[in-house]
């Protein structure tokens, strides 16, 4: 954990400056499109080295790099340098770093961290869940309709725009708000915490979600592939929160379909 830690608190201190420098340049699809691509692959390299020190021979699969075998095969690491790349882009202060550790394909380790307010979820197996030094615990509202939830909605050039609008069609309708913030680690951090009652989102990558899953665990909380079928993971589709209001959003999401 401490060097899960390290290493994002590492990169996020090169994502926090270049946020400050992103905040002075036109925000246009232009102009610092590729500065942020840039600050990405930095952090990207900065975590990489990080672990790659720490614990020589683990796996990687990130967002930039892709897959990258390690002489130990039992243990991954899944990492998403700069999750909520858009909001970055926008000087939107709201942004992770996001590292998981896959040991015999299980989650059992994670942290979350946004550079720009410092908060640092993290949670390993047996361990719990944790904002800093405060433990955490998901929601335990039953309704509906007392219930605010996260979720992602297709951009541009992205599949499914036409059953994301079906899905929130059934689903608005019986809760209290739903919420885009544009950052799916920080929605499961967020979830993990309480802040938000659930969430649901398709089409995301391991990386993006991998951490947040073993947040949701350890916090109490229940997920699930957002159709019942096979692995978030694998799918890239996701209802977390806890187990009852998980089960009645992806009952939603069946009557969308």
């Amino acid at each position: 954990m401490e060097v899960m830690q390290n290493a994002a608190r590492k990169a996020g201190r090169g994502l926090a400056r270049d946020f400050g420098e992103v905040e002075h340049l036109q925000v246009s699809r232009k102009g610092p499109a590729d500065f942020v691509s840039a600050a990405d692959r930095k952090a990207e390299d900065v975590i990489y080295e990080a672990l790659d020190a720490a614990r020589p021979g683990y796996g990687f699969l990130m967002e930039e790099r892709g897959e990258v075998e390690g002489t130990d095969k039992t243990h991954r690491w899944i990492v998403d340098p700069l999750d909520g790349t858009t909001n970055f882009l926008h000087s939107q202060p709201h942004f992770a770093v996001s590292i998981a550790l896959e040991r015999l394909g299980e989650i059992v380790a994670g942290v979350i961290y946004n550079p720009v307010n410092g908060d640092m979820f993290h949670a390993e197996k047996g361990y719990g869940a944790w904002l800093d030094d405060r433990r955490l615990r998901v929601s335990g509202r039953k309704e509906l309709m007392d219930c605010v939830i996260a979720t992602g909605t297709p951009y541009f050039g992205k599949k499914g725009h036409a059953r994301f609008l079906k899905e929130l069609h059934q689903i608005m309708p019986s809760v209290a708000g739903i919420r885009r913030y544009g950052a799916a680690s920080l929605d499961l951090a967020w979830t993990a915490a309480g802040r938000f009652d659930a969430f649901w989102e398709r089409d995301l990558k391991a990386w993006d979600i991998a951490a947040g899953i073993i947040m949701i665990r350890e916090a109490g909380g229940y997920h699930i592939e957002a159709d019942g079928q096979g692995d978030p993971l694998e799918t890239g589709a996701i209802v977390a929160g806890n187990e009852n209001i998980s089960r009645q959003i992806a009952e939603k999401l069946k009557a969308a379909a």
